[in-house]
């Protein structure tokens, strides 16, 4: 494939469509209205884009001629789509980066959560409430998606907050990360992050020791 060189129209004889190019070198190219590919006329001292071949008789002259305008704002464009494609496949790959970690953060978190209650350092009853306040956010995310899209009666965000607070976090966490809601607003996130430290101190205080009668009143209640 010819290489693009560039150059200025120096003479233009429009009775008789051709003109002359001076190329960067100092030469000049002849060429034809016929490979001028502007929908008007030639203007001398324009700049333009070319390859060089040769006529039937073997003379070189310019072929396939371009404004210079016309080209770079082409080769913008093009420049353009193709970051805004390198940038949608970097944002993909870091989703499904963050879905790998906070699936194997909330797999980490559950396994444990068994573990201690193996060890006997936790209740099974505790595991059984994560479990249950996991699935059941994960739930109550993917209804709010639902009412967000058909126009119903949202979920209010406080509720989703008090249930990731009370033990459902990681169901919240998937959910966001999978149904990609709730994941963009910042001010909403901030809250999600404050439940997530609050229930840490909660089983924390539950793993050092602490009374579990209210979780035992709270489980029966809802029972």
């Amino acid at each position: 494939m010819a290489s693009k060189q560039q150059g200025q129209v120096k003479k233009w004889q429009d009775d008789k469509g051709f003109g002359f190019i001076e190329t960067e070198n100092g030469d000049s190219i002849f060429f034809h209205i016929n490979e001028f590919k502007a929908r008007r006329r030639p203007d001398v001292g324009e700049q333009v884009v070319f390859t060089l071949g040769q006529d039937n008789q073997g003379r070189m002259q310019a072929k396939d001629v371009q404004e210079l305008s016309f080209v770079q704002q082409k080769m913008s464009q093009k420049n353009k789509q193709i970051r805004k494609r390198n940038h949608k496949r970097s944002a993909q790959a870091d989703f499904e980066a963050g879905q790998k970690k906070r699936l194997f953060l909330g797999a980490g978190f559950y396994g444990v959560l068994i573990l201690l209650a193996i060890m006997d350092k936790l209740n099974w009853l505790v595991v059984g409430w994560y479990a249950a306040l996991g699935i059941i956010t994960y739930a109550m995310y993917a209804k709010d998606k639902a009412a967000a899209q058909s126009g119903n009666w949202r979920t209010p965000e406080s509720t989703l907050h008090l249930l990731s607070a009370l033990g459902g976090w990681v169901g919240a966490m998937v959910a966001q990360t999978y149904l990609r809601h709730k994941s963009q607003k910042a001010e909403f996130r901030a809250v999600y992050y404050l439940t997530v430290v609050i229930n840490m101190a909660g089983l924390l205080f539950l793993i050092a020791g602490g009374d579990m009668s209210f979780l035992k009143g709270l489980l029966d209640s809802l029972i």
